[in-house]
C-alpha cells in the first residue's frame, strides 16, 4: 500500500493505493521519482469549517450526496437515532444523531451536494 495525495479540482484528498505488481517484500524499491512526499497544509472553506465548530449542528462525516431525511423540524429525537442518509461511492452512510434533543432545523434537502464537515441538521439540548 502506498500513501499518495491527490488534487481533483482544487481539492486535495489524502489516499491510499494497493500497488498489485509490487513484490510481497517490504525492501525499498528504486523509483524515477525519488522525491520525498511533503504534507500540504488543506484549509476547509469558511462554511465548512465553521459548520464544525457551531455548537448543535450535526456535520457531515463525507462528501457525499443527500438521500433522504428522516426527521422533520420540531422532532424529538434520541441519541443514535438515524437522521439522514449519505451516498458516496454509490455506499450508503447513516448520520445518527450525536446526542438526544430536538430538530431545530434541517439544513440541506434530498439531491443535495455536501462536503465533509458540511451542516445538515441543527439539534437542540434535549428538553
Amino acid at each position: 500500500m502506498k500513501k499518495l495525495r491527490v488534487t481533483v479540482d482544487g481539492k486535495a484528498y489524502d489516499v491510499l493505493v494497493e500497488v498489485l505488481d509490487e513484490p510481497a517484500t517490504h525492501e525499498p524499491r528504486q523509483t524515477a521519482w525519488s522525491a520525498p512526499l511533503t504534507a500540504v497544509p488543506v484549509t476547509l472553506p469558511a462554511t465548512t469549517a465553521a459548520a464544525k465548530e457551531t455548537p448543535g449542528v450535526v456535520p457531515s462525516p463525507l462528501a457525499g450526496k443527500v438521500v433522504s431525511i428522516e426527521v422533520q423540524p420540531g422532532q424529538h429525537v434520541e441519541a443514535n437515532q438515524q437522521l439522514l442518509t449519505l451516498e458516496a461511492m454509490k455506499m450508503n452512510t447513516y448520520v445518527f444523531a450525536p446526542h438526544a434533543g430536538k430538530v431545530e432545523g434541517i439544513l440541506v434537502k434530498p439531491g443535495d451536494a455536501v462536503e465533509e464537515g458540511h451542516g445538515l441538521i441543527s439539534l437542540g439540548a434535549s428538553a
